[in-house]
């Protein structure tokens, strides 16, 4: 078995055409099915079924996919680890981060990485926690930054928590509470509470927050998008609670106001995560190294 046959396999799982195939591979159709039929041949079974004219993974061909992404994603990984080794002054910085991590808290952070680096290329791939758990697994990613409220394999991944972010109750400027300076709990039952989709990490972490204090919002309005949430603040449909990364413009500019709860804190923490036991980049080493420095 060769990377090559790997590659050809990929390639053509995705489009599942042998003509657009070999488009993309610069290659013939005949060679990329001498290719298919001879890793076939090395795996013992097969790998793909043609049903009239239309191409479809077998069942063996779709759980064996994600084993030879990792395969071809570890062994770029490597070479570019070792061209590391040898210069960090090119390269790349491939990691993926949550929304709320990725937007607010990481671009100062990797401003000073660029400073420090401007050589390397960073490719930063936000996205949901699910999507970034498959990208981990399948080695395209080293490194993922996101909530530790999001459950991960601890057998597979090591996890550090390095950061505490707060989130806190925010107002519009011409909301009652604004003028009040603080709250508790109790001011809040009649408010329209503005939170992300009940199976998102932030909402699931607030309403085990809110059962443990005995809080029970009457009314929720959900939005998905955190910068629609904020929006929906400013102008008047209802109060939040969001991480204190993400307000930091708004407050300056008086937009929106922040209301301190009395008694009541809300601390998320922010980890690293990567595969146990692997060597790391030496420009992922160098990222943790930037991250540690804002530890808690």
């Amino acid at each position: 078995m060769n990377l090559t046959k790997l590659q050809t396999f990929i390639t053509l799982s995705e489009c599942l055409n042998f003509t657009e195939a070999a488009e993309l591979l610069y290659c013939s159709q005949p060679a990329v099915s001498m290719q298919i039929q001879s890793l076939e041949r090395d795996l013992g079974f097969p790998l793909f079924d043609r049903i009239g004219k239309k191409l479809f993974l077998t069942k063996q061909g779709e759980h064996f996919k994600p084993y030879a992404e990792q395969i071809i994603n570890l062994f770029s990984t490597s070479k570019e680890h070792i061209k590391q080794f040898d210069n960090l002054a090119y390269g790349t910085l491939s990691f993926g981060a949550s929304n709320f991590v990725g937007v607010y808290f990481l671009p100062a952070i990797l401003s000073s990485f660029n400073k420090k680096f401007p050589g390397i290329k960073i490719n930063m791939n936000i996205t949901n926690s699910r999507h970034l758990i498959n990208m981990l697994e399948s080695n395209k990613v080293e490194l993922l930054v996101l909530s530790n409220r999001i459950p991960i394999d601890e057998t597979r991944f090591q996890a550090k928590t390095f950061y505490q972010d707060e989130l806190v109750l925010i107002v519009n400027n011409e909301h009652q509470l604004a003028q009040k300076g603080g709250c508790t709990l109790e001011d809040l039952v009649n408010e329209t509470m503005i939170l992300k989709p009940s199976k998102s990490a932030t909402r699931t972490y607030l309403e085990g927050e809110f059962k443990k204090y005995g809080f029970s919002s009457p009314e929720y309005m959900e939005i998905s998008s955190l910068e629609a949430i904020k929006q929906s603040v400013i102008h008047g449909l209802g109060v939040s609670i969001v991480s204190s990364l993400a307000i930091k413009q708004e407050l300056k500019n008086k937009l929106l106001v922040e209301v301190p709860i009395e008694g009541v804190k809300f601390l998320r923490g922010i980890n690293y995560v990567h595969h146990r036991g692997i060597h790391l980049s030496p420009a992922i080493t160098q990222l943790i190294s930037l991250l540690d420095q804002k530890s808690i």
